[in-house]
């Protein structure tokens, strides 16, 4: 019989080569959806394309050439990859459902029934806050344009090539995405006991310096207004994450321990240490009987 993740263990274990074969199916169907979002990205190029560029014309005319902000293509082969990567960011944006579904998917078979439960809040929290984080960028991209471009001297004007606009544009919406996914993801270790909220209280500050030091580091202008609106809006997420971690730990601890017979497969009932004290005396007492019966034999 074939050995699926479904049915290799009640736990989720298995085999080395079982789970490279998971992590391959997994990826395939990320792929395919994205390839799908692509296709239609590809299709509504235009508008898109339109849309995408409105941050980089809303920059102080007086460095454009004409007093017109256009973009720049250098290239034969721009017109072509521009198409490329605008169906790209298109398709992980509509399919970042199935993608952020198969990573759950992956993780959840490791984890036992109660813990699977887990899914639908993490799918139904996971995908707004990627799309809030994307759109926050767009909103925050024209300002750092503004700060870089206003730091050209007077009597220059700035050409910015088609590829090097889209390629800031692109690292700024995934950059916010994904980075507001990851207090989503404290909220999830939390929920299925791995991470609990007094370690989460503990590493506080050092937390919240590192998300200081990521959104310096990770935005692609490097200035101050892009690093704070990314790194804010992460820390207020941290801080309903930590808020969740207090009120799950605290109702686990007061929540009473079910009985025996209403345990579920996968937990473990507790030890009866009186009845093992009990059972290990009983054993004492026979091997010292066993004892004089040989003692009284011979």
């Amino acid at each position: 019989m074939k050995l699926t993740r479904q049915s290799a263990a009640p736990d989720g274990r298995m085999p080395l080569m079982e789970h490279l074969r998971e992590l391959r199916n997994r990826l395939i169907k990320a792929i395919l959806g994205l390839v799908a979002g692509a296709i239609i990205g590809w299709i509504f190029f235009a508008p898109i394309w339109d849309f995408i560029k409105q941050p980089y014309t809303r920059i102080p005319p007086e460095h454009c050439l004409a007093g017109k902000c256009d973009l720049v293509v250098h290239g034969i082969f721009d017109g072509f990859f521009v198409h490329l990567k605008v169906a790209l960011i298109v398709g992980a944006l509509i399919s970042s459902p199935i993608w952020l579904y198969q990573i759950w998917a992956f993780v959840a078979p490791g984890l036992y029934k109660r813990e699977r439960r887990w899914t639908y809040i993490f799918m139904c929290a996971a995908v707004p806050l990627f799309l809030l984080g994307g759109a926050l960028a767009y909103l925050t991209m024209d300002k750092g344009l503004k700060i870089f471009i206003g730091l050209a001297p007077g009597d220059t004007t700035v050409l910015v090539g088609v590829q090097d606009y889209l390629g800031y544009a692109q690292a700024m919406l995934f950059i916010f995405g994904l980075t507001f996914e990851l207090p989503l993801f404290v909220v999830m270790l939390n929920l299925v006991g791995v991470l609990t909220h007094e370690r989460i209280r503990k590493s506080r500050r050092l937390l919240l310096f590192g998300v200081f030091v990521f959104a310096a580091v990770a935005t692609p202008s490097q200035d101050p207004f892009t690093m704070l609106a990314l790194a804010l809006p992460t820390v207020v997420l941290f801080e309903f994450a930590e808020l969740i971690a207090f009120f799950h730990d605290r109702r686990k601890d007061r929540a009473p321990a079910p009985p025996d017979d209403e345990l579920s497969d996968d937990e473990a009932s507790p030890l009866d240490l009186e009845e093992i004290d009990a059972e290990l005396e009983k054993d004492e007492l026979e091997k010292d009987q066993l004892e004089k019966d040989e003692r009284t034999i011979r």
